[in-house]
């Protein structure tokens, strides 16, 4: 307890480590308070919600009519062909593993209302998906003319079940979703989506049309009236549109039915939403913080080395490895109360402004949010520990400092160039102490929704506490090694 309070006393009495912490804690808000203000989104159009309160992509062609109870609707599909732009005004044939084209029931054509499917895909066979989040896995394959797939939904009260079938006789359940958003009218009919290829290191536009035949519907109430066809969501911002010379149609000849459609109907991702703000993204000041802890936590041990304080220091306490763990409780713990406080100031101020301006923030839970401040904090309680560890090991204030800036700072930046390749951008942010930034991830990765999956765009290898042990495992291999050599050597 004295070696500790003999180091907070020497800390303390240092105006400038004192200032550093605070500028750090500074660093932070000012940046949250710049991202709110700089963003200005008034006026843009709505972002759909789904019923668990997740932005969602509700965007695709739909052709339907209404049903009132329960009921059930039967489909043939015979095609399923994407095309994807290759130049202005160059559509050629493509794959598009999540196309989608089957049969749907909804709550109503609004944006984000409860709904179950059934559909064939581009690449992963038939599926049964409910309320964006959900995906179940049904028969493999693709469809074709000689390879056609039979879908039917048999809806009972908020239940509703999918089937697929190859001849239209024998059936197996894919799945069944209780859809608890469902009224006693629904709408019923024909989907066909086709979301943004993933090509290089970006998306491009795509279209899709299926072939429908053998149309069936039946249920206790159903209208008279022919199947009308629209374009959902048109206008938006979870809509990429459709490429050049591409359009939505549906056109009805005999008892064929062809559906052509953009868009998809799943949860949003950052690449779909691209607009939308996330806690990492008010929380950029951390790299500013992160730069000011690793000077600070450097000249915590190198300034006495400098002026040779060091030699009254291990006077006082021979015990070299205890000095150290001291130096690195202290210093660790303010480093942690002021990243803590930089982040609980950062997120509300930050959030507030970036939605007073129309900047639609990806939701969080109140646990997520506590998890990204005080892992935030931690993180840079990390990186002033191994700045420290190096320190004690180069007995140098800007060797240190720049080997710190290496080994921490440069990592970070290089995931979050855009043009860094997945594989890459992945394996930094697992081996190296931007690892940490996990800390920091909220978007949710989706297996039913191609994108981009990169550190650059928000997602993580590695779980968020998995990513801060990284960072933690450094710090404390840093001074193991510091600390034997500081037994070893003369001070």
């Amino acid at each position: 307890m004295p070696l500790l309070r003999a180091e907070w006393t020497k800390f303390r009495t240092v105006r400038s480590w004192v200032t550093g912490m605070g500028v750090a804690a500074l660093l932070m808000v000012l940046v949250a308070l710049l991202a709110g203000a700089s963003s200005d989104q008034k006026g843009a159009p709505p972002v759909p919600v789904g019923p668990g309160g997740e932005p969602v992509t509700d965007s695709y062609f739909l052709v339907h009519k209404p049903l009132t109870g329960d009921g059930s609707v039967t489909v043939a599909v015979s095609a399923l062909r994407s095309n994807v732009p290759k130049g202005p005004g160059d559509l050629r044939p493509g794959v598009v593993p999540w196309a989608k084209a089957g049969l749907i029931v909804k709550e109503s054509t609004r944006q984000g209302s409860s709904y179950a499917a059934v559909m064939v895909t581009g690449k992963h066979g038939v599926r049964m998906q409910d309320d964006y989040v959900n995906d179940t896995a049904g028969p493999p394959g693709p469809v074709s003319a000689g390879s056609p797939r039979w879908l039917r939904l048999d809806r009972s009260g908020t239940e509703v079940t999918g089937y697929a079938s190859s001849d239209g006789r024998h059936w197996t359940e894919v799945g069944t979703a209780r859809v608890s958003g469902l009224g006693s009218t629904v709408r019923v009919g024909l989907f066909v989506a086709s979301p943004p290829a993933v090509e290089g290191l970006g998306t491009t536009g795509s279209v899709s049309t299926a072939v429908f035949t053998d149309l069936r519907l039946r249920g206790e109430r159903t209208t008279g009236g022919g199947w009308s066809g629209e374009q959902l969501g048109a206008g938006s911002p979870t809509f990429a549109g459709y490429p050049d010379d591409g359009s939505g149609s549906f056109t009805r000849s005999g008892g064929r039915i062809t559906v052509t459609g953009a868009g998809d109907i799943a949860p949003a991702v950052r690449e779909s939403l691209p607009t939308g703000g996330t806690l990492r993204d008010i929380l950029t000041g951390t790299f500013g913080a992160l730069i000011a802890v690793i000077v600070v936590g450097a000249l915590f041990i190198t300034s006495e080395y400098r002026t040779h304080m060091i030699h009254l220091t291990l006077a006082a306490d021979p015990r070299r490895s205890r000095v150290l763990v001291a130096k690195a409780v202290v210093l660790g713990g303010v480093t942690f109360v002021a990243g803590l406080a930089g982040a609980l100031l950062a997120v509300p101020l930050g959030e507030r402004l970036a939605r007073a301006n129309g900047v639609y923030l990806f939701p969080v839970a109140s646990s997520t949010g506590i998890r990204v401040a005080f892992g935030t904090a931690a993180l840079l309680a990390a990186a002033s520990v191994l700045a420290l560890a190096l320190g004690a090991v180069l007995r140098h204030s800007a060797a240190a400092v720049t080997t710190a800036v290496v080994v921490i700072v440069v990592p970070y930046l290089l995931t979050a160039v855009p043009f860094m390749p997945a594989g890459v951008a992945d394996q930094l942010a697992r081996v190296t102490p931007a690892a940490g930034f996990a800390v920091q991830q909220t978007l949710v990765r989706y297996e039913h929704v191609a994108s981009h999956y990169t550190p650059y765009h928000g997602y993580y290898p590695l779980a968020p506490w998995a990513g801060l042990a990284v960072p933690a495992g450094y710090a404390v291999a840093g001074l193991v090694v510091a600390a034997v050599l500081l037994r070893r050597r003369d001070a």
